[in-house]
């Protein structure tokens, strides 16, 4: 029985580029993958895209662009949408172990710098989760110029028209019913 924890969906073994020169690389296509991106975010279409593995003179520079959908709903209208979400990833990844000598190096010092296990792999898995999660827009709208709903009655208001009686008003404000501009000038 193994106590190595199971590989993750991008898990990428970089034993190989860390004993080369800085400046190698690896090319990565990412296709059809899923991830869990927590309990707020729901998965539209797979990720797809590309990522590249750079050798430094301190670890890997991870860079790549992806993209995906998320499923959300629209912020005016509640309506069912699908948000289609582009990420670029630019972050640098570090050994947990000395290349040469495999005694572990001291984390404490950056520590969220995505690091690289002490078996040489490199889980992507958690800097693709962390930049779909930041490219989640705040309000999603179906479309631009969609008037959402009624603060009345809830009602779509793209439905149509529809009217509502006028409710008591506050008899503070009873006044201004009569308020009228007087000239076209004054009202712009």
């Amino acid at each position: 029985m193994s106590d190595r924890r199971r590989p993750s969906a991008l898990e990428v073994s970089v034993a190989g580029l860390l004993g080369e020169a800085p400046g190698s690389v690896r090319d990565h296509e990412v296709a059809d993958l899923r991830l869990d991106l927590g309990d707020d975010l729901r998965q539209g279409d797979p990720i797809e895209g590309h990522i590249r593995l750079a050798r430094t003179n301190r670890g890997l520079l991870v860079t790549g662009r992806l993209r995906t959908s998320l499923l959300d709903e629209c912020a005016r209208c509640l309506a069912p949408i699908d948000v289609p979400i582009e990420i670029r990833i630019d972050e640098e990844a570090l050994p947990s172990v000395d290349l040469h000598s495999g005694q572990p190096l001291d984390t404490t010092m950056e520590p969220d710098v995505a690091r690289i296990s002490d078996h040489h792999d490199i889980d992507l898995d958690p800097l693709i989760r962390e930049a779909i999660q930041l490219a989640e827009p705040i309000a999603p709208v179906c479309r631009p110029d969609c008037p959402g709903l009624c603060p009345t009655c809830g009602r779509e208001l793209a439905a149509g028209d529809h009217a509502h009686d006028d409710g008591p008003v506050d008899p503070r404000l009873e006044a201004l019913r009569a308020f009228q501009v007087d000239g076209g000038d004054e009202t712009g």
